[in-house]
């Protein structure tokens, strides 16, 4: 079963999801607090008409008697109120009482007022302004408390003018909704922009997408887009850099298949012609067992040297490799191959220092394998061979000696290469390319040098330098103690 394809995500749909829930956030509190604002104010504005009403209602009334013993009258036509009534869309109310709560004139079902004047009043009179519902309808009053005198007494009076809040309201949802229409025309505006920027700004990535569609399978070739956006240059700069990983794998697979396909052929043809030979009774049986097991061994040799060339690739593209001792990897393998030392009767020397360097086992020990190996075949038997590890501060150089014909100076510059061995019947020319392989990939150097004495060659010095681990480097810079043994 396939896999199921995630999601995508849309810049487009992101960007305006990111800007525009913000700003509509915003706005629907800003409006909301803009509705209450304008509520307030309305408030304030109407507010000056009831107190004005209360204050022309107080103009009509007249006391006998003074204070607990006062009678207040009063003359006042609900036709008085009518001129503070707006848009005949209101409706305006008052009560006349004593302090003592008895109604003198006006609607005594109007509630009775039992707050407290503030003390700093809005205006210059006792007033107070409050909410109330008078006949299931929501009103606001207006309350003073108004002095009267004549001649013939002084006493006290509390008169409350009520008034609807349809005008209010309907002012309120005015100015509400006009501002709402502004804000959508905004947002619409935000919106718009937001996606004409993105699609101007995606365009460099749209044409880079259809000049890769637009190419070849096989280009790998590095994308020129001097003009793109800074942004960009980074992605551009990233996939180039994929590309010439997979153009070098490519490659590196193409000579593969290609030098597997020419070096194999060789040793199955003479296996072949050998078994042919065997069954015809041309030699006899066992002596063409020995010559198919030889080519059998040297076919052996050359498919597991191939496979390593490409494992040294393969390990190459890996991430950060492990730190792993050289010295104690370089003992390994000399155990390893004790035997052909003893065989060929050599005397045999090795130093080592500590050396812990970035690199996989496998490619230390393939190193030092074919390093020793071609040493020890290339040896005179009973000579000497020495094996030499040193550190410096940031490098540790590996040195293998023997005392061999030594190399030819035309010879020397073309070892390094696949399939150049020096005498074709004892190898395959792999061994020196797998090194050389496994050295460039760990940032070091190889070298083969004659050891000379004046003219004469005393054998052959191979010098591989890699660079040590870096704190184990900073460590051995200040304390070299620290990687001998």
């Amino acid at each position: 079963m396939s896999e199921p394809q995630q999601a995508t995500h849309s810049l487009r749909r992101r960007l305006l999801l990111g800007i525009l829930v913000p700003v509509i956030a915003f706005i629907s509190f800003n409006t909301y607090s803009l509705y209450h604002q304008t509520l307030a104010s309305l408030h304030t504005a109407y507010d000056r008409t009831l107190l004005a009403s209360a204050k022309s209602i107080s103009e009509q009334l007249d006391v006998e008697g003074y204070d607990d013993e006062a009678q207040i009258r009063a003359i006042v036509p609900y036709s008085a109120l009518e001129a503070f009534e707006a848009d005949n869309q209101s409706h305006m109310f008052y009560r006349i009482s004593t302090q003592g709560g008895e109604v003198i004139s006006g609607f005594g079902d109007l509630p009775e007022w039992r707050g407290k004047i503030p003390l700093k009043p809005p205006y210059a009179a006792l007033v107070d302004f409050y909410d109330d519902v008078f006949r299931d309808q929501p009103v606001r009053v207006a309350v003073l408390l108004q002095p009267v005198a004549s001649a013939e007494g002084r006493g006290m009076a509390v008169i409350q003018v009520a008034e609807t809040l349809e005008v209010r309201e309907t002012l309120a949802l005015q100015i509400l909704w006009k501002t709402l229409m502004r804000q959508a025309l905004l947002i619409a505006v935000i919106a718009f922009t937001v996606l004409w920027v993105v699609q101007r700004a995606t365009r460099p990535v749209r044409h880079l997408s259809l000049q890769l569609q637009a190419r070849g399978e096989g280009d790998l070739s590095p994308i020129a887009a001097p003009t793109a956006p800074r942004e960009l240059q980074p992605l551009i700069a990233a996939t180039n850099q994929v590309m010439q990983r997979l153009r070098h794998l490519l490659r590196h697979q193409k000579r593969f298949v290609r030098d597997a396909s020419h070096q194999l052929r060789t040793p199955l043809a003479v296996l072949k012609t050998q078994v042919q030979s065997a069954l015809r009774g041309d030699m006899p049986a066992e002596q063409a067992l020995h010559e198919i097991s030889d080519t059998v061994d040297r076919a052996t040799q050359l498919a597991n040297q191939m496979l390593a060339l490409a494992k040294v690739e393969q390990l190459r593209q890996q991430s950060e490799p492990p730190i792993t001792r050289l010295d104690e990897v370089l003992r390994t393998v000399a155990l390893e191959i004790s035997p052909l030392i003893a065989q060929r009767d050599l005397d045999f020397g090795i130093h080592t220092e500590a050396a812990p360097v970035r690199a996989h086992e496998w490619m230390l020990r393939e190193l030092t394998r074919n390093l020793l190996h071609n040493a020890v075949r290339h040896a005179p038997q009973g000579s000497e061979l020495a094996v030499d590890l040193r550190c410096d501060a940031h490098h540790t150089a590996l040195t293998i000696s023997d005392c061999g014909p030594g190399i030819d100076p035309e010879l020397a510059a073309r070892l390094f290469q696949p399939f150049s061995a020096g005498d074709v019947r004892s190898g395959s020319g792999l061994g020196l390319a797998i090194c050389q392989e496994i050295v460039q990939a760990l940032g070091g150097s190889i070298t083969l040098t004659n050891r000379k004495q004046g003219t004469r060659i005393l054998g052959l010095d191979a010098v591989v330098r890699l660079p040590l681990a870096q704190h184990f480097a900073s460590a051995a810079h200040g304390n070299p103690a620290q990687l001998s043994e």
